[in-house]
Order: structure tokens, then sequence, then C-alpha cells
């Protein structure tokens, strides 16, 4: 049990006035336990049967099979993003200039940022590499720009056009990566409006998918900022309210919402400030998404803000004026070492609560910043895991805790892994009915992959896409997340248009794969504390975002104080 404080000591620690219950202590307690102690459970957790493996490679396998034929002939964007990966120097090169750009506030810095990022690139070796068109003729550009501005002077030009693109070739790539990131929001955001968004997607929705709208805009850093994304909350839940027409949370549309894009100060350490000012609004929106019978999910952002995510939750679930509403949801993320926690947590919440809440299972997108903040503040772990194949297990295992609690939970499951899918399917077992649980996919990576569950009668299910809404200014962030998910090859996604990649290898079963690494960590990601290596150790950090270390402080303090202290000279009076 944790120690109780004077509200005045609990309030300066950032503490709530009331210890925490065993499960919530059991969640910070897993936040950084090492890989070789967490991973092993989780594997017996998600181990299935022979004869259900062999069912669940079979549907794997005839996903795979399909989805491949559409994607590995892809052009555009998936086949921009295969050619370029990020283990290649030049997709590391488009990635940090395509996230750059967009910040840069002035043409001449933009124009020294192309120079830098491109005059180093071997852009000769791309070219006829990739079927597409688009592709070799993206190539072809950032060859001849990639020489023009690696070039100090005029001299090594051989030709009057080669002056003329010298002289005009930073502003015309600056005016080209613009276009470029606009033809990358047209490929992950479904429209400007939540107008224009739900106009795109009713053709989508007659084929028998739904969506959950998200309104890009995340870490609101003035009250103005807030004030603006909230009323783009609320204009949303209107439009899709009125457009579901009172079909339900189900079967109708629904909207996710980012809790850091409706406080500028949603941290750990302003948690009263926090739950007295955004538990209001958040109230607001689910009252008004309970007048419209549609679904609002409270979507996942860093592993520091956890907490006070859940604290929001619970007072959302225990409030009486939310009655009767079973349209209140939670995004969880299975790369974070909690989250079997978390979701032991939260279907106990349901139960005492007396509602059904919605969870969406995600393997989660903030992992390279969760890994590089740990090392920089010198922790004790990771709070994920450290290999993609630890992940999808705990994916795996928390699906069966979903699946286990349908009672009270509605698990919405989103992957765009074929094996995960597969397995999830059959875990679910063959007597499906609608409401008993849904899959998701992200708007334009996701759709021909369920485009064969949702045209199948045989194997149809409702699947409903997480579609972003927003213009080209609010991209960025989302835009980032999804092109480290699409670049990196040891995803899906970059791994299924790869001809070289065998489809076993794409429908490995990752328990099979885990389970003799018994937890070991990923070889080339060492400890926060190892980091330098044999040469010396990183500075160590103190856990403030974790309660019980913020306890033990508030503890010693209020100890000091409580001590008689005395001052004397060193030195005895002559």
């Amino acid at each position: 049990m944790s120690p109780s404080f004077p509200s005045s000591v609990a309030a300066s620690a950032a503490l709530t006035a009331v210890p925490r219950d065993a499960l919530r202590r059991q969640i910070d307690a897993a936040w950084r336990t090492p890989e070789p102690e967490c991973v092993p459970p989780l594997v017996s957790a998600a181990r299935v049967d022979d004869a259900l493996q062999a069912r669940i490679g079979e549907l794997a396998r005839r996903l795979v099979t399909g989805l491949r034929s559409k994607r590995v002939r892809s052009s555009g964007v998936d086949a921009l993003m295969k050619e370029f990966s990020l283990s290649s120097q030049e997709g590391v090169a488009l990635m940090c200039l395509a996230e750059a750009l967009l910040r840069v506030p002035d043409r001449a810095t933009a124009d020294r940022l192309i120079r830098d990022k491109l005059s180093g690139g071997d852009w000769r070796a791309h070219i006829g590499q990739s079927p597409s068109l688009f592709v070799n003729a993206a190539t072809w550009g950032l060859l001849i720009t990639g020489r023009l501005v690696s070039t100090s002077s005029e001299e090594g030009l051989a030709s009057a056009l080669t002056r003329l693109l010298a002289r005009g070739g930073e502003p015309l790539i600056r005016k080209g990566m613009d276009l470029a990131m606009r033809m990358l929001g047209e490929q992950f955001v479904t429209g400007r409006t939540i107008d224009e968004a739900l106009d795109r997607g009713r053709s989508a929705e007659k084929r028998g998918y739904r969506y959950s709208f998200d309104m890009l805009g995340e870490a609101a850093m003035t009250a103005a900022d807030a004030e603006r994304y909230y009323r783009s909350y609320e204009e949303a839940i209107r439009a899709i309210g009125q457009g579901s027409a009172g079909r339900g949370v189900v079967d109708g549309n629904g909207i996710s919402v980012k809790l850091s894009a409706l406080h500028p100060r949603y941290v750990w350490a302003q948690r009263e400030r926090v739950v007295d000012e955004l538990l209001p609004r958040m109230k607001a929106l689910c009252l008004l998404a309970r007048q419209y019978d549609i679904g609002l999910s409270i979507d996942a952002e860093e592993a520091d803000r956890l907490d006070i995510s859940l604290d929001l939750l619970q007072a959302l679930a225990h409030d009486a004026a939310l009655a009767g509403w079973n349209g209140l949801g939670f995004v969880v993320q299975a790369y974070q070492k909690r989250a079997p926690f978390v979701l032991d947590w939260i279907v106990g919440l349901a139960r005492a609560s007396g509602r059904r809440l919605m969870v969406r299972l995600v393997k989660g997108a903030y992992w390279d910043a969760e890994i590089k903040r740990a090392q920089m503040d010198g922790m004790a772990g990771y709070p994920v895991y450290t290999r993609k194949v630890y992940t999808d297990v705990s994916y795996l295992a928390c699906a069966r805790r979903l699946l286990g609690a349908r009672d009270v939970i509605y698990p919405q499951f989103a992957s765009h892994n074929a094996h995960t899918l597969a397995a999830v399917f059959h875990m679910a077992g063959d007597d499906y009915l609608p409401g008993d649980y849904e899959f998701q996919c992200l708007h334009g990576m996701g759709e021909p992959l369920y485009d064969q569950l949702v045209g199948d009668p045989a194997l149809r299910r409702l699947v409903r896409i997480y579609a972003p809404v927003g213009s080209h200014e609010t991209l960025l962030a989302y835009l980032v997340r999804r092109l480290l998910e699409n670049g990196a090859n040891s995803s899906f996604v970059n791994r299924i248009v790869d001809e070289n990649v065998p489809v076993e290898a794409l429908i490995a079963d990752p328990v099979a794969e885990a389970a003799p690494l018994a937890g070991a960590p990923h070889p080339r990601i060492p400890l926060p504390g190892e980091l330098y290596g044999a040469g010396r150790a990183n500075s160590t950090g103190i856990d403030l975002a974790s309660e019980p270390v913020r306890e033990r402080i508030a503890a010693a303090l209020a100890a000091s104080r409580s001590a008689p202290a005395a001052a004397g000279p060193l030195l005895a009076a002559p």
C-alpha cells in the first residue's frame, strides 16, 4: 500500500490524495521491467496449440498472397518508401529533409538544408531499381540536384542548362518537397476538413468499413491552441453524429481524441491542474458523443503520460452523467511493458463502473522516442521492448486478455500484420456476431489487407479505419510516425512489397521466434546506463514520472522537515 500524505504534500509531488490500489501500483512496477523477466510469461500467454497454429498460418498465408499480389505492383508512396528505406543513407536523408522542411521558416535555410542532405547521397545506385516510373523520375531528380548542390562553383558544370539548374536547384527542390509532403498527406490523411473526410469515406462505408476520425493536432503549446483543437473536436463530433444517424457506437463512425491537444500542460508534473481543467473539457466532449451515441476513444501517447490518462478515464467511467453510454474508449500500446497490467486494470474499471468500455489495442508508434528519451534521461531500463518480435508476442497475449473479457470490453484490434490479424481472428473463435469485436487499420496503409476480410462473406468482420483529418500544416507529427512505420526494414508494411522476403518469413509465428530468445534484449540496444560501453557509465537519472519514486522523495522530504536541525560554528569559541 502506498503511503498517505497531507493534501499539500501530495499536490506538491503531483500525487493523488487517495493512495493507489494494488492494480495501479502493479502497472507502475512493470514500467521498466527487464525483458528476461517480463517476456517469458508473455510467450506462455500467447502460445496456442498446434491445430490452431496451423489454421492461423493458413489464413495468414492466404492474406499475404492476396496482399502481395496487389502491393508488389505498387507505385507512388509505397514504391518510394521501398526504394529509399530507412536502412539506406539516401532514405535517412529524405526522411530528415521531409520532416525538417515542414518546420523551416525561411527559404535560405531551406536551401542550405537541401544542399546538406542531398549532396552526399548515392542517388545513381537507385536509378532503374524500381519498376515505378514515379520513383525513377524522383531518383533522376535527386541525382541531378545532388550533383548541383554539391558543386561549390560553376566550373564543374558542363552546360548552360546545368548552370541554369544550379541557380534554380534548391528552390525547385524546395517546391518539389512541399509538393511531395502534400502527396504523402493525400496518402495518409482522409480530408482537410471533417466534412470532406466524411464525404470521401462514404464509398468505403458502403463496402462495409467504419471510421474513427482523428483531428490532426497534438501537443498544444498555448491555451489558444487547446481551445482551437477543442472546437475542432466539438465540430467533428456533431458532424460524425449527424452522419451516423443513430446507428450506435459499433455500427456508426466515431472519433479519437488526443489529450495533449486539449491542454498545454498535459504532463505528470501538472496533474492537479490538468485534472481540474481538462476533465471538464473531456466530459463535455463525451456528453456530446453520448448525445449522438457515437464512440469516443482516448488516444495513446508517450509512456510518461499514461498515469494521468488512466486517471481521466477512471473519472469519466464513473461519471453518472455518462451512464448508459458504451462509447467511452481507450487505446493501449502493446509495446509498453505495462500493457497487460493496464488491460487488467481497465477490465476491473469496466466491471466496477457497470459499463462496457471500448479498448483499441495497437502496437505503438513512439518507439524511437521512448528509446532515446530513456537513454537521455539515464533511466534504469526501457518502457518498451527492444525487439519487435517481443511487441508482436505482447500483442497476442494482450489480445487474449481482451477476448476473455468481452462481456465488459469491446475489443478493437489495430494491426497491419497478416499473422497478427489471422491469430486474433482464430483466437476469437468461429461464433462471431456484430458487436463481438472489430479490427482497425490506418487510412492509406491497411485497406489492401482488410479488403480481403470485408469483401469475403466467409471472413467478414467489422473493420474500422483510423482516419486523420487536417491540413498540410497540421500533418507533421502524424506524418513522421507513418514514414517511420513504413520505412523501417522490420515493418510488415515495408517487407510485404519486397519480393526478396519470402512468404514464410512474413507469416512466421512470433511466439516460436521469441521463445528461444528467453527475453534477451536486442544486442545493439544497450541499457541506458551502458550506452557508452566500457568507456564510461551514462549519468543516472531519477524517474520522476513514476509515482512511487515521487512518493519516496516526498517521504524523505517530510522526514527531513520533522527532524530538528541545529546549526553552530565548526570551531569552538576561544
